[in-house]
């Protein structure tokens, strides 16, 4: 565990994270300067959705369109935490109006929060105190497939097995 966190290496799809190429990361948004500039360049079309988004290791918001894979928005990289983010225009600036951890390549539990909260603290954006839609991971121990636990219903939806009450998608971990 670093010191922001646990970090989340990439287990989705391997076809996806060979195709990640040097250089194809998100963008990385690591002052208010930073975001000013990524958000000017946005369309009124991609306004109108959530944006991908993970938060390197290093502590620093990288983001990219919504239907960008997390593993390329990451660099291939490990992660303090992934997702989708909206943004929304306060008075003259922008706020963050929704942001979850869905992600499927990564998995991150939602006590990943406090390192989006720190990224997005230093990039001067204002922001909910915690996932506005937060995503339950758990691997199963009996068949090892990933599920979405839905309603606090900890039952394997591939196998019928109870799934344990804390993030165990990575193995590794």
């Amino acid at each position: 565990m670093s010191a922001w966190g646990r970090s989340y290496r990439y287990i989705g799809p391997i076809e996806l994270k060979l195709a990640v190429r040097p250089g194809s990361g998100g963008c990385r948004i690591s002052s208010a300067a930073d975001f000013g500039s990524w958000i000017a360049e946005r369309s009124a079309a991609e306004l109108a959705e959530p944006f991908t988004f993970v938060v390197g290791t290093d502590g620093v918001l990288r983001l990219a369109p919504r239907r960008s894979e997390h593993v390329t928005c990451a660099g291939g990289a490990m992660v303090l935490s992934a997702g989708e983010i909206g943004f929304v225009r306060e008075a003259d600036w922008w706020v963050v109006g929704e942001v979850s951890n869905q992600s499927t390549g990564y998995c991150p539990d939602v006590t990943s929060w406090p390192a989006v909260a720190l990224a997005l603290d230093h990039v001067g954006l204002r922001r909910p105190s915690g996932f506005t839609h937060e995503v339950v991971f758990r691997r199963c121990r009996d068949c090892q497939e990933h599920n979405i636990v839905r309603e606090d219903d900890f039952v394997c939806v591939f196998c019928g097995s109870d799934l344990p009450e804390t993030w165990n998608v990575d193995p590794t971990a």
